[in-house]
């Protein structure tokens, strides 16, 4: 087995209850087991921790640097990191949510995105203390005899509980034979590596689980599986995908980062937090308690930060408040009307009917569920959301295109 390794750092294992306790509950969905695993980071124990990636293409956004901001956690905790890159896998395809066989990749394309990988990598782990190997270095040279042998630590009927499989057959379409042994092979790897803990998306579940399963097969521990949520993209609702066109890129430059990171729901802020920062609870409930734009900016800082630089991020934020500002001078007539308003918190319902754009409470409440009502050009489209009106300042409320009205809040 050939493995690259850049461990240049020694470092000792932290076993600070807190810190343990946020590593295990913090952006997680499962933790399997999880007294286990919690009585081993306790110990002091130098815990080896696999993430594996496909390298099918070569970009990464957002959503796939949660995981990895969970393999920092261990790595700040003083655990052993590795990364995983599939070059033997990535060539087949996970089956995860596809209801066809991926085309696969050549040599070239997986060793030319791994290389791109390992620099956006760079940007959440510290790549110094990480450990890099390839699943193509004891895939490859199985014989059939050492495939029969790992086939044999699942059944056909095992492998069919999986989701995906279910509903291709329901939906009366093929599945490959090559598509069953994926799981074998993802799991297959925690042999060599002797992964003590695996973290993967939801989705992964199974694939982690069979881990577990093969490790025992083999007569090894089970490996600890962690799972993370899955990111919501820029439109709220569905996963973060280049695909879908709703995703930040992990190498987009900073206007960009900046630009798509504002234009995300309110409602996903709190999660954005979560998952994207390394603030407290406390700090992010006290962020959020700021003006919904200024949270944002906030967080779009912060993340441009993180992937670009100090210099690049402050640039990014004044160049957008600049088109900001340009755009709603241009967009908002000089002649509106003006309306007194106390100062308190209300719902956006209740702005909408304070407003008096409308002609009824009921076409206050169908417009703005419908998207057509703006407090300082952003959209709110919940009805029950709460938006403080501060007192001393002004707001526009909005109205479609061309209704205004500015509020003098006392």
């Amino acid at each position: 087995m050939i493995i690259i390794t850049n461990l240049t750092i020694k470092q000792m294992v932290i076993t600070d209850e807190k810190k343990i306790d946020e590593l295990l509950n913090r952006s997680t969905v499962e933790v399997n087991i999880k007294k286990d695993l919690e009585k081993k980071l306790l110990s002091g124990k130098k815990l080896r921790v696999k993430f594996g990636i496909d390298p099918t293409g070569s970009d990464l956004h957002l959503g796939h640097t949660v995981p990895l901001r969970k393999l920092a956690e261990f790595q700040k905790l003083g655990h052993h990191v590795i990364l995983l890159f599939g070059t033997f896998t990535g060539k087949i395809g996970d089956p995860t949510g596809k209801d066809a066989l991926r085309k696969p990749l050549t040599d070239e394309e997986i060793e030319k995105n791994m290389e791109t990988y390992l620099v956006q990598a760079g940007k959440i782990l510290d790549m110094k203390n990480v450990e890099i190997v390839k699943n193509g270095d004891w895939l490859a040279p199985l014989n059939f005899t050492d495939i029969l042998q790992l086939a044999s630590s699942f059944t056909a009927s095992q492998m069919m509980q999986r989701d995906m499989f279910k509903r291709r057959v329901e939906e009366g379409k093929d599945i490959n034979l090559v598509e069953f042994f994926y799981p074998l092979m993802q799991g297959y790897d925690s042999v060599p590596i002797k992964a003590d803990v695996e973290i993967g998306g939801t989705d992964q579940l199974f694939n982690l689980m069979a881990g577990r399963k093969i490790q025992e097969h083999f007569s090894m521990p089970a490996q600890n599986i962690i799972t993370v949520p899955i990111l919501e993209g820029l439109d709220g609702h569905e996963k973060m995908s280049k695909s879908l066109n709703n995703y930040v890129g992990v190498l987009d430059s900073a206007s960009d980062i900046f630009g798509k990171l504002m234009s995300i729901p309110d409602d996903l802020m709190q999660k954005y937090f979560d998952l994207l920062t390394s603030f407290s609870s406390e700090e992010i409930s006290e962020i959020l308690n700021q003006h919904p734009r200024d949270a944002k900016i906030f967080l779009a800082k912060t993340i441009t930060k993180e992937l670009t630089s100090e210099n690049e991020a402050n640039e990014a934020e004044e160049n957008f408040k600049k088109i900001f500002s340009e755009r709603k001078k241009d967009a908002i007539p000089s002649d509106i009307s003006t309306i007194q308003c106390e100062a308190g918190k209300f719902s956006i319902l209740e702005i909408a009917i304070i407003s008096k754009l409308f002609s009824s409470n009921s076409e206050a409440r169908r417009k703005v569920l419908e998207g057509a009502f703006k407090i300082n050009a952003e959209k709110y489209d919940d009805i029950k959301k709460e938006f403080s009106l501060e007192a001393g300042n002004e707001y526009i409320f909005q109205f479609g295109k061309r209704n205004f009205v500015k509020a003098i809040i006392s």
